[in-house]
């Protein structure tokens, strides 16, 4: 074994550790990423805010949609997630919602929708208001398929006698 494979395993070996340490570190110069779920909502509805990424001891956000929110730690390292509720008498359109991390003046911002109505979902959620020409036309699909029948048994009652 020449002497130079044992320095050459050490290079390789301190070279590996410093990837996979910087590679684990959150490095202070990345800009916090955040989130807001739902991302469209009705007034009124409850959204959960999360940033990561924010390097210090505390986090806000803040939208004209819900006003200022204090965000708690995450259990993930330099995280934070809060909620919020939309005021009622929002107005539908596009709102910024910006997270600020602490005093280290690092911001992000995304945006929250604010739908006119209320959210669609669940049964019934694909169920539009009725109209009278709706209602018009299931009568009168139901009374055909009802007179169908009536005229199918009629034969069935004059052929078996």
């Amino acid at each position: 074994m020449s002497p130079t494979r044992p320095r050459n395993r050490r290079r390789l070996t301190g070279i590996a550790a410093a990837a996979l340490i910087a590679a684990t570190v959150t490095p202070a110069s990345a800009a916090p990423s955040a989130t807001v779920s739902p991302g469209t909502v009705a007034p009124g509805s409850r959204v959960t805010l999360t940033v990561d990424g924010c390097d210090s001891s505390a986090a806000r956000a803040s939208s004209r949609a819900f006003g200022d929110v204090s965000l708690s730690p995450a259990s993930r390292a330099y995280g934070f997630t809060g909620s919020a509720t939309v005021y009622r008498d929002a107005a539908a359109g596009s709102y910024p919602v910006t997270f600020d991390c602490g005093g280290s003046g690092r911001r992000v911002t995304v945006t929250l929708t604010i739908s006119p109505g209320a959210a669609r979902g669940g049964l019934g959620g694909s169920i539009d208001a009725m109209s009278p020409a709706r209602i018009a036309l299931g009568g009168t699909l139901a009374a055909g398929a009802l007179g169908t029948g009536v005229w199918l048994l009629r034969r069935r009652w004059a052929h078996a006698r």
